[in-house]
């Protein structure tokens, strides 16, 4: 990879400049650095640097775009800020618009068009749409390149999403609305799904705190099974539903035609609207 020739430290990882390092940003940054795929970060935040990383010789602070360190051109600038400040940050950071730089992405609603309309049309763009398991090493990221991003510099944003996670990439830029409704604000969904199966559980006789402490394992347990299983969840489900138990009583309620597959339909598109209303 590129780097060690565009302002890097010695080694074989990429130049990274990482413009917002709050949660997200943050935990894409534990990822390079323990992966090896980073060997110099330079950080853009109002916070500064987290204090593990004070006295990290691989990562530097810098207050702004003016504060870059002189001659310093990256290999990736990751904009990991929220998507409603992105109008005020981005327009400083065109100067690094250059073929030697890809632009990542990680802000819900900002289109391709958009990257390229603040840049300029000759800016390599990769667009993607990570969720919050990456703060543990276990998001699932899809992302998309415009036509300007190399096959190198592809690879090499798919080498920092991985860090973090899981990666799948798409070539039709509009799928990204429904995966920000599956995966993006998926964890929601099955946060959502802990809160219900512990009232339930109260309203059954159960203490609230066993209640909730029987959903959260139940339901993480679960996730984790389904991670190492082979099995599709199909699968997995028939084979702890017996003929006339309790599982298939329960199932009756989940699977009827009212049940939880239209409710769950419903929000995933109503999710999909929504991200479309905001990328404009």
């Amino acid at each position: 990879m590129a780097g060690a020739g565009n302002g890097g430290v010695s080694g074989s990882g990429a130049s990274l400049l990482l413009v917002g390092c709050g949660k997200m940003g943050g935990a894409m940054l534990d990822g390079w650095l323990a992966s090896g795929v980073a060997s110099r970060v330079v950080v853009v935040d109002t916070a500064g640097l987290p204090e593990s990383l004070a006295g990290n010789p691989a990562v530097s602070a810098a207050t702004g775009p003016e504060a870059l360190p002189a001659g310093f051109v990256p290999d990736v600038v990751v904009l990991a800020v929220k998507p409603q400040v992105m109008d005020a940050a981005l327009p400083a950071y065109r100067a690094l618009a250059r073929p030697a730089t890809v632009f990542l992405s990680v802000a819900a609603g900002k289109t391709i068009a958009y990257f390229e309309s603040a840049l300029g049309g000759e800016a390599a763009v990769v667009r993607s749409m990570p969720n919050t398991p990456a703060a543990i090493g276990r998001g699932m990221t899809v992302a998309v390149p415009n036509a300007r991003a190399t096959a190198a510099q592809t690879a090499l944003c798919d080498s920092l999403l991985r860090a973090v996670g899981d990666v799948a990439w798409v070539g039709d830029e509009a799928l990204l609305d429904p995966v920000t409704a599956v995966s993006g604000s998926g964890p929601a969904y099955v946060f959502l799904l802990v809160e219900a199966m512990a009232k339930a559980g109260e309203a059954s006789g159960l203490p609230a705190d066993l209640a909730m402490t029987l959903a959260r394992a139940t339901v993480s347990g679960a996730g984790e099974l389904l991670n190492r299983s082979p099995q599709s969840a199909a699968d997995l489900r028939k084979a702890v539903t017996s003929p006339n138990g309790t599982t298939q009583a329960a199932l009756d309620v989940l699977m009827a035609g009212d049940g939880l597959q239209p409710v769950m339909t419903a929000a995933v598109a109503a999710a999909t609207r929504r991200s479309k209303e905001l990328a404009g």
